[in-house]
C-alpha cells in the first residue's frame, strides 16, 4: 500500500509503551479481517505488533485541513481492518467536558448488578442528553476523580487523568486524549460485559439531537457522517446560553459556565472554548472515531461547529 506523504508526520504522533493497544480481545469482527496478533504471542509482541500498526495509521486516508488558530487531534480504527486508519496528535490532552460521561457510566454499571428505575432514568439522560446534573450525581456517589483513577487504570488510558485536586467537583476537568477516547469504545465493544455494553451503546445510539441544555448536538459526527451511528458529544467553553436554542426547555447550568470560575492552568486549553464528536460509524460500526477540538478563544459557536464538522466530514471521507 503505498504511503502518502502526509501520513509520515501524522502517524509520528508519540505513542506509551504498553498503552497503545486496544483491549486484549480481538476488536475485528468481519470475516477475512486479520487480528493485531495470534493467541500464541506474547503480551510484549502484542504490545510491539500495535505500536507497529499505530505508527503505520493514516497511510490511506487523505488529511483534512485544519483551519488557523484551530487545534485538532483525531484518530479512526477500523474494526474490519483491525487497524488504525487515520490519525493526528492522538495522544494529546484535551480537558473531558462531557465526553468523560461514557467513563462515568461504565464505572457505575461495572459496580453493581442490578441498577434502580431512577438511576436507569439517570444513565439514559446523561448518555442520550449529556445531562450535566445526571454526572454530577454519578460523579459524586462514586468518589469523584476515584472514578477517573479507577478507568484509566483498568481500560490502560494512558492520557486520561482526574481533574485537579483543586476542583474534585469538576468532572469537566478531567483530561482524555483522542487514543483513550477510541480505546474506550473498543473496551465497551470487545470486553465489556453484555449488560454493560448494550446499555451503554444502545443509549449513545439514540442520542438526542438536543442536549438537556438547551445545545445543539448534531455537530460532527452526526452532521458529517451519513448512515447510522452512536455518538458522545462534548463541548465546553460557551457560556451558558445556546446562540441558538435546540428547544425549548429550560436549561440547567453547564459544567463549562461553573469551571469558569475556578481556572487552573493545569486544565488543557482553559480559555479556549471546545468541542468533540467521537462514536461508532459505518455499516456495522465498523469505524471508531474520535475528533477533538480546541478553538480560538472568543469563537463563536457557529463558527467552532462549522469546523468540526467540516473536518469529521472530509475525515470520514478519507478513510471510508
Amino acid at each position: 500500500m503505498r504511503i502518502k506523504p502526509w501520513a509520515a508526520v501524522a502517524a509520528a504522533v508519540p505513542l506509551a509503551a504498553g498503552c497503545v493497544a486496544g483491549p486484549v480481545a480481538a476488536p475485528a469482527r468481519a470475516s477475512g479481517s486479520a487480528p493485531q496478533s495470534s493467541p500464541a504471542q506474547s503480551p510484549s509482541a502484542q504490545v510491539t505488533a500495535s505500536a507497529t500498526e499505530s505508527d503505520a495509521a493514516a497511510r490511506t486516508a487523505r488529511p483534512p485541513k485544519v483551519p488557523p488558530g484551530t487545534t485538532a487531534s483525531w484518530l479512526v480504527y477500523d474494526r474490519q481492518r483491525g487497524k488504525f486508519v487515520a490519525t493526528r496528535h492522538a495522544h494529546r490532552k484535551y480537558r473531558s467536558a462531557s465526553v468523560i460521561k461514557i467513563l462515568i457510566a461504565i464505572d457505575f454499571l461495572e459496580s453493581r448488578k442490578a441498577v434502580s428505575t431512577a438511576d436507569a432514568r439517570l444513565l439514559k439522560i446523561m448518555l442520550r442528553e449529556s445531562d450535566d446534573d445526571a454526572a454530577t450525581a454519578f460523579w459524586n456517589r462514586g468518589g469523584k476523580g476515584a472514578i477517573v483513577t479507577r478507568m484509566a487504570r483498568k481500560l490502560r488510558l494512558a492520557d486520561t487523568t482526574p481533574p485537579p485536586a483543586s476542583k474534585p467537583g469538576f468532572w469537566g476537568y478531567a483530561t482524555l486524549s483522542a487514543h483513550d477516547v477510541v480505546r474506550t469504545y473498543r473496551y465497551l465493544l470487545d470486553t465489556a460485559a453484555p449488560r454493560v455494553r448494550e446499555t451503554i451503546l444502545g443509549h449513545l445510539r439514540k442520542a438526542t439531537p438536543c442536549g438537556s441544555d438547551g445545545f445543539d448536538q448534531t455537530f460532527g459526527i452526526p452532521d458529517g457522517v451519513p448512515g447510522r451511528k452512536a455518538v458522545k458529544q462534548g463541548w465546553s467553553g460557551f457560556g451558558l446560553t445556546p446562540p441558538v436554542r435546540c428547544d425549548a426547555r429550560t436549561q440547567s447550568a453547564s459544567i463549562s459556565l461553573v469551571a469558569a470560575r475556578a481556572a487552573d492552568e493545569r486544565v488543557p486549553d482553559y480559555g479556549r472554548p471546545v468541542l468533540y464528536t467521537t462514536g461508532l460509524v459505518g455499516k456495522d460500526e465498523r469505524y471508531v472515531m474520535a475528533v477533538l477540538t480546541a478553538h480560538p478563544a472568543g469563537s463563536s459557536w457557529r463558527s467552532a461547529v462549522r469546523r468540526i464538522t467540516t473536518i469529521t466530514r472530509d475525515l470520514h471521507r478519507g478513510v471510508s
